[in-house]
């Protein structure tokens, strides 16, 4: 395997598509915007940015981001796209993810002969799977510690988002657990406020867990939220697991790369991924990062669930993105003997029963958590029957069977249709 480091890139430049590879690759590694007397050709061969790959796309008449004029006298500037990819030697910055960040992602995003620069992939070698824990628990882990062994977990996010009470938080979890609710996680607004601080939600909601658990032998997983600074997080983490909890969560792009790291060598419980913040670097077609980099990224620093937003959801993305963004979670980063670092998608924001059939049939997987809250808290017969209806929505999913059909004989789901379907 290539001890180099490839990244894949969509630009868009009025200068020749050569000159603009160049200026990235320079600007990224060795290079200034002229020769410097310590830049020897031995230097630049072993620790220049190649590029590797230039794949000529369309022209356009107008830049699709601000920038400056091109130079006087060169005339009217056609505006080339292209997919680029670069390598570095891993000797430039070694298995570091925020090295990482720095040299893929860093000040190309601002240099002046590009229109447009997006990060769509990473290829990484086996040594930052060494350096690196990625997942402790993904997707198996995941299945032990809730005892599911092969249908998606049922998920729901708490609501109202913030301003409930501690007991409150409780007695809306005491509905879904006897409602059949596999996992349930705290809203990313929601993580140590002064109205519902994180050990006094963890007092109130653990005891109805154990309580479900010793009475059913079902364990519900709940992510209580911890994002916060790097010594709250070690404290609220310890805090989760004294009380018997068996997942605690952290809002990625809030804590950063190296606060994820940090919780990860430390956490013994299973560390869910919310991705708050993702639209300032996938929103934009022409600037940012695609989900198949970033997703990489946190792998490694080593959640073991991340979000992937949900068909029909209620932002901007499209479906077709969403799924992608799902099975990229599922393929492994790494060749054997390396671990692959799967992670379980999970699917959220205006899901109900009627997107679980779509759901399947474009991922051909259950291996995710399906999390619906107005879909599971707002159904017209109550939250256990919000819960069934998603059930059986994926029931009939597996089975091949016809939502419609499946629910005449299936009253929550029925209900849900009813109710929901847009």
């Amino acid at each position: 395997m290539s001890d180099r480091i490839r990244a894949h890139y969509l630009i868009e430049t009025p200068y020749s598509l050569e000159r603009a590879a160049e200026v990235m690759a320079g600007e990224q590694s060795c290079g200034t915007f002229t020769r410097l007397a310590g830049e020897t050709d031995e230097l630049r061969e072993q620790h220049g940015a190649r590029v590797e790959h230039i794949k000529p796309l369309e022209s356009v008449e107008a830049p699709s981001l601000p920038t400056p004029a091109p130079p006087a006298g060169s005339g009217r500037p056609r505006y080339r796209r292209a997919r680029v990819t670069l390598s570095w030697p891993l000797a430039n910055l070694g298995p570091s993810l925020p090295t990482l960040v720095a040299t893929v992602a860093g000040n190309l995003f601002e240099l002046k002969e590009f229109s447009a620069l997006k990060l769509l992939d990473l290829e990484l070698p086996a040594p930052f799977a060494a350096a690196y824990p990625g997942p402790q628990f993904g997707i198996a882990g995941t299945r032990e510690l809730t005892g599911i062994a092969e249908r998606p977990l049922i998920g729901t996010i708490i609501k109202p988002s913030v301003g409930l009470s501690p007991s409150a938080t409780a007695e809306v979890v005491r509905e879904l657990v006897e409602g059949g609710i596999d996992f349930i996680k705290d809203d990313e607004l929601q993580a140590n406020g002064p109205h519902n601080p994180l050990k006094a939600r963890v007092d109130a909601v653990m005891p109805v867990i154990r309580e479900h658990a010793e009475r059913t032998g079902r364990r519900v997983m709940y992510a209580f939220n911890i994002t916060g600074d790097l010594d709250e997080m070690r404290e609220h983490h310890d805090y989760v697991v004294a009380a018997g909890g068996s997942c605690v969560m952290a809002a990625l792009n809030a804590v950063g790369l190296a606060g994820v790291t940090h919780l990860r060598r430390h956490c013994q419980v299973a560390l869910h991924g919310h991705r708050a913040g993702w639209g300032m670097f996938s929103r934009s077609p022409h600037l940012g990062m695609s989900f198949v980099a970033y997703q990489k990224l946190w792998r490694l620093a080593g959640v073991d669930h991340i979000h992937v937003n949900g068909l029909r959801n209620k932002f901007s993305e499209e479906d077709a993105s969403v799924i992608a963004s799902a099975r990229t979670c599922l393929t492994p980063m790494f060749a054997p003997p390396s671990p692959g670092c799967e992670v379980m998608p999970v699917f959220s924001s205006g899901q109900t029963a009627d997107q679980a059939v779509d759901t399947y049939r474009a991922l051909d997987s259950t291996d995710l958590i399906f999390c619906a809250g107005g879909g599971i808290m707002a159904h017209p017969d109550g939250i256990g029957a919000g819960v069934h209806s998603l059930r059986q929505a994926w029931e009939a999913a597996v089975a091949g069977i016809e939502l419609d059909d499946y629910a005449r004989e299936h009253r929550q789901l029925a209900r849900a249709l009813e109710t929901f379907r847009r």
